[in-house]
């Protein structure tokens, strides 16, 4: 598990089978049924069109680095330092979360490495989606 202090997502309605699917090591995005693209955050309506004619499906956990702060002073459940990321999804979307398994240094964090997700509990509730660098061979 995760550091103590770290904080907790809240699950809503809306938010549910996202964190239901990440308990169960799947990461679970929704597409527009209008467009075909992919989104997140979770939400019960289509970024694009507005729709409600959206459906979720389960992602390849596959993603690249796409920008990312080396956050160096103590925070609750944090060891600085630490990486806050944004990743972009193989499926499209970006998402906020942190990187694991190297370095927390910029020589080890370079822009555009493949990633792949690590499912992290937090607690017996809540599992976070994290990212590590792709183990070789894992493309």
């Amino acid at each position: 598990m995760l550091a103590p202090g770290r904080a907790k997502p809240k699950p809503t309605p809306e938010t549910r089978h996202f964190w239901n699917g990440a308990k169960e090591g799947k990461l679970l995005l929704q597409r527009c049924g209008d467009t075909g693209r992919a989104y997140f955050p979770p939400r019960p309506f289509s970024p694009y069109t507005g729709s409600r004619n959206v459906s979720v499906f389960e992602a390849s956990g596959r993603a690249r680095l796409y920008s990312y702060v080396i956050h160096q002073r103590p925070v609750p459940g944090f060891t600085p330092p630490y990486a806050i990321a944004v990743v972009e999804l193989e499926e499209g979307p970006r998402m906020m979360t942190n990187i694991i398994g190297c370095e927390q240094t910029p020589e080890a964090l370079v822009l555009d490495m493949p990633l792949e997700v690590a499912f992290e509990p937090l607690d017996e509730e809540i599992t976070l989606p994290l990212f590590r660098p792709l183990a070789k061979g894992g493309a």
